[in-house]
C-alpha cells in the first residue's frame, strides 16, 4: 500500500500552484547537489538547452512534450521523465490545457557514493511507466515545502540510483579507481575556485595528469566536461542570487562571468530561458513550519 499513499500526494501536488501565476517555478529548500522545483506553464517553455545535472521528474497535469535525442517526447500524468546530464533538450506543454509538473535535478557527484566504481547509468527512454520508481520520487517530489534531512537524502538516492539502474539497460565498463580520483580532484578544485578563471596548469597540478587524459576521465566519470562543470557551477550560484532577488548586472559579476552579456548567453544555453524570464517566473518554496 506504500504507492497508494504517494499517489494520494501526488493527486494533491497541484494544489500548491493553485494561487499562482498561470506560469510560474517554485523552488525547494535543497541540501547542495539537488534542487527540486514545482513547473507550470502553457505553451513553449524551454528552449533547447543542456545542464550537467541528471533531470528526473514526474508529469502531474496536462502533456510534458520536449525534444531529446533526437525525437519529440511525450508524457503524461503519472509518467516518469529522465534525462541524462549534458544532453540537448526542451520543454513545453502539448495541449492548450497547459502543464505542471514537479523535477529532481542531481549532480552526477552526489550519485557516485551509491555506486561505487560502477559508471553512471544511461536511461535510453527518456519517458517511463514505473510504479515502485514513481513512488520513490513522489517520497522527495511530494513534501516539496519540506527540508529534507541528511538520512532521508541517503535512503532515497539508493533507492533512486536503483530505478534508473533498473532502467538503463546494458552497464558501461566500470573506471578505474585512479581515473576516478584524478576526476574527482579536478571536480573539487573546479568547486572551490568557480567564480574565477581557473588554467589547465592548475588542474594538471592538481591531479597529476595531462589536459587530455583529465577530461576523458571527468567526462566518463560526470558526464560533463572541466569547463561545462565550471560554468555550471557559476549558473547554479547566480540563480540563487536570482532567487534572492539579487540585481542581474551584480549577479554576473558576483557569480564569476565576464559581463552581463556573456552571463546571459551561458544561462540561456544552460536552462533554455534569460536570467530576467527566470527571475519573473522563479518564486521560492518557503520551508514548512516545525
Amino acid at each position: 500500500m506504500p504507492f497508494e499513499l504517494d499517489r494520494q500526494a501526488f493527486e494533491g501536488l497541484g494544489r500548491l500552484c493553485a494561487d499562482a501565476a498561470e506560469n510560474c517555478i517554485i523552488s525547494a529548500p535543497d541540501p547542495a547537489g539537488m534542487e527540486r522545483i514545482e513547473a507550470r506553464f502553457h505553451g513553449s517553455a524551454f528552449d533547447l538547452h543542456r545542464h550537467d545535472t541528471y533531470a528526473i521528474g514526474v508529469t502531474l497535469q496536462g502533456v510534458q512534450t520536449f525534444r531529446y535525442r533526437g525525437m519529440t517526447r511525450h508524457s503524461l500524468p503519472g509518467q516518469i521523465i529522465v534525462l541524462h546530464p549534458d544532453e540537448l533538450h526542451d520543454g513545453g506543454a502539448g495541449t492548450e490545457d497547459g502543464l505542471r509538473y514537479r523535477m529532481l535535478y542531481l549532480e552526477p557527484s552526489l550519485m557516485l557514493g551509491c555506486l561505487g566504481d560502477a559508471p553512471l547509468p544511461f536511461v535510453r527512454e527518456a519517458v517511463v511507466a514505473d510504479d515502485a520508481f514513481c513512488a520513490t520520487l513522489l517520497s522527495a517530489l511530494g513534501p516539496l515545502q519540506q527540508e529534507l534531512d541528511e538520512l532521508f537524502v541517503d535512503d532515497f538516492l539508493a533507492q533512486l540510483m536503483q530505478g534508473l539502474t533498473r532502467h538503463g539497460g546494458q552497464p558501461a565498463k566500470p573506471i578505474a579507481r585512479p581515473a576516478w580520483r584524478a576526476a574527482t580532484l579536478a571536480r573539487d578544485y573546479l568547486t572551490e575556485n568557480a567564480t574565477r578563471p581557473v588554467r589547465s596548469e592548475e588542474l594538471e597540478a592538481v591531479t597529476g595528469l595531462d589536459r587530455y587524459a583529465l577530461s576523458r576521465h571527468f567526462r566518463a566519470a560526470f558526464s560533463t566536461s572541466p569547463h561545462r562543470f565550471l560554468v555550471m557551477r557559476r549558473l547554479q550560484r547566480a540563480r540563487r542570487l536570482i532567487t534572492a532577488g539579487e540585481p542581474l548586472a551584480q549577479i554576473a559579476v558576483d557569480a564569476g562571468f565576464t559581463d552581463q552579456s556573456h552571463f546571459n548567453r551561458q544561462f540561456k544555453k544552460a536552462f533554455g530561458m534569460t536570467p530576467g524570464r527566470w527571475a519573473s517566473l522563479i518564486r521560492k518554496q518557503a520551508p514548512a513550519a516545525a
